[in-house]
């Protein structure tokens, strides 16, 4: 692969993410991390502003998970570029200077980390607490449509079909499983697209 893991670690998981980090650390793949938002995020959802100020403190939040995150060993860079080995990517600078997105509570973290993966030619991997994307109660190994889903923002599945991004979300509160994928081993979640 040219490019990189590029991992999301979504909000829900703020209560382990050390140990998170502590496994991209060990493993020492190339990695980009991409914050979640978490309780940083919580505060920009809950403030009465337009979507214009509301996007932009969700991205700052985004930075602020990203220096949490970097507080666990691993540096922090605000470039676009991809690692020597790991590290998190703070991403406000960039998406001020480089706005590639809607401004709308249906571009979170996710469809940001998805950009980050299509600009860097690498996979991403979406960490969050839930162990694949369901339909009606079910989750699914694989997708290749965009359907209406709880587990990802509004625009994520499009996107990553769209600009054809290796795309994998699994559960990261079971640790095993980003260490057993990052081994290039398969693993219980949901696939995003063909190209895997």
């Amino acid at each position: 692969m040219d490019g990189c893991h590029v991992i999301k670690i979504g909000g829900s998981l703020f209560d382990i993410a050390g140990d998170i980090i502590q496994d991209i650390i060990t493993s020492a793949h190339r990695v980009i991390v991409v914050p979640g938002g978490g309780p940083f995020v919580d505060l920009a959802a809950r403030c009465n502003v337009g979507e214009e100020e509301s996007h932009w403190m969700a991205v700052a939040g985004m930075e602020q998970y990203g220096w949490y995150l970097s507080s666990f060993g691993i540096s922090a860079c605000d470039t676009l570029v991809v690692p020597r080995d790991q590290s998190v990517f703070l991403p406000y600078r960039v998406m001020r200077e480089e706005d590639p997105l809607p401004h709308t509570w249906d571009v979170t973290s996710d469809t940001i980390a998805a950009w980050v993966a299509w600009r860097l030619n690498g996979n991403l991997v979406l960490l969050k607490s839930v162990d694949g994307i369901s339909i009606d109660g079910n989750i699914v190994p694989s997708l290749t449509t965009p359907v209406p889903s709880g587990e990802v923002d509004p625009c994520l599945v499009q996107f990553v079909l769209g600009h054809q991004i290796p795309t994998c979300l699994i559960n990261g509160r079971r640790r095993e499983r980003l260490i057993s994928y990052l081994n290039g081993e398969r693993v219980p979640g949901t696939v995003i697209g063909t190209t895997f």
